[in-house]
């Protein structure tokens, strides 16, 4: 084991920050710029989220965008995982916050929410690469294919329960509203989603968008997944809100013969 100690020892009785903060008779500083004088009135609160995530505001227009999905990712339907944890908290009486922030919790997952962006981002961004070394998307699609044994099973790609992805056309007509054009990865998951739809009925879903949107943007993967990190608090509330109105334990109570119990039959103790 190292007996080097420094790393720890010049951090002792101190906290470091190459971000920001406040500074007593002088102001609150925020990765360079002054938050009273420079962000307060003058940014949105995507903006300076954005700037916490990644260290760089961006510009109004890519705030917009961003604004959008978010509403388009978090609706107060109970059915979804997350925001049945909210409605859970609801009826068990927990505080807002607990409720919601273990909704948030839920969605920190590599099989859905934003815990797939990571995957889904770092999918295109490695398949442009692939087609600038010369190779067709047809090729692409097929090596991704051939890694799930034939099946286009694409993160970013498909929807396990509805065929198309209604959030997809919204964004593109945010997109097109705000003069977003059309970028390298974007064209490139277009095309994916052509020959899906064409040879598997399978199209883009909202993961995917986003993904090549923000490649364009020049985001990386990890950045993606901090801008996301509370997508779904809004819908978790929602659904929290709605049960914390009605009578405690309502939501989705279970009787003892609901339990499909295939064990030992009762037996008397010892």
């Amino acid at each position: 084991m190292s007996k080097n100690t420094a790393p720890w020892d010049e951090q002792r009785n101190t906290i470091h920050s190459t971000k920001g903060g406040w500074v007593v008779g002088k102001g609150v500083f925020n990765h360079g710029y002054s938050m009273m004088d420079d962000l307060v009135g003058k940014t949105s609160y995507i903006q300076v989220m954005v700037l916490n995530a990644t260290g760089r505001l961006p510009q109004r227009k890519l705030a917009d965008w961003l604004e959008a999905i978010h509403i388009c990712l978090s609706w107060p339907d109970p059915r979804i995982w997350c925001n049945t944890i909210g409605a859970l908290g609801g009826t068990a009486r927990t505080s807002p916050v607990a409720a919601t922030a273990a909704g948030i919790l839920a969605n920190d997952s590599k099989m859905y929410g934003a815990g797939t962006g990571i995957d889904s981002l770092n999918f295109i961004q490695w398949a442009l690469s692939e087609k600038q070394r010369g190779l067709s998307t047809g090729e692409i699609i097929k090596n991704e294919c051939a890694k799930h044994r034939g099946k286009p099973n694409i993160m970013g790609f498909a929807r396990p329960i509805a065929k198309g992805d209604e959030r997809v056309v919204a964004m593109q007509r945010v997109q097109k509203e705000l003069g977003f054009p059309i970028g390298q990865h974007q064209a490139l998951a277009n095309e994916i989603d052509a020959i899906l739809q064409r040879n598997f009925s399978e199209s883009i879903n909202i993961g995917g968008y986003i993904s090549a949107f923000l490649a364009d943007q020049h985001y990386t993967a990890n950045e993606v997944c901090r801008i996301f990190s509370i997508l779904v608090s809004s819908g978790v509330t929602a659904c929290y809100t709605d049960t914390i109105k009605k009578p405690a334990g309502t939501f989705l109570p279970i009787k003892c013969s609901d339990i499909d119990y295939q064990g030992k039959p009762p037996r008397e103790l010892p």
